[in-house]
């Protein structure tokens, strides 16, 4: 059975890996392992081992940390209407739109972070 906390530093590495634009194959690589591994680290069927992780952090240009951030918040969240499900970092739309928003120069990102807000709000 997979465990809360395995599937959460999947998720993490996946949403990493592809902000970063590194295939599994690349990390895999880079980390001298198989990219079916690196598939079974993303999904949380496997439980990656604490020197495993450190080699991850480094390729993906992350401190050990970063995995862990945000663990406490998800497990108490709850989803009711207009929030956001716990899993938002799995859904691709979001990603593609989270490296959109940062391919975007300083300025231009605030005034398009301001107008979310405000069309948010409307909404």
């Amino acid at each position: 059975m997979k465990h809360a906390v395995d599937v959460h530093v999947g998720k993490r590495i996946r949403h990493r890996r592809w902000m970063n634009g590194t295939t599994q194959q690349q990390l895999a690589e880079a980390v001298g392992i198989k990219f079916q591994q690196i598939q079974k680290y993303e999904t949380g069927m496997n439980r990656v081992s604490a020197s495993r992780l450190w080699d991850i952090a480094h390729v993906l240009g992350v401190p050990v940390s970063f995995f862990f951030e945000g663990i406490e918040a998800e497990s108490q969240l709850t989803v009711r209407a207009g929030e956001l499900p716990g899993d938002i970092l799995t859904d691709k739309e979001a990603l593609d739109l989270l490296r959109s928003y940062y391919a975007i120069p300083e300025h231009q990102r605030r005034r398009l972070f301001d107008l979310a807000r405000v069309l948010s709000e409307a909404a």
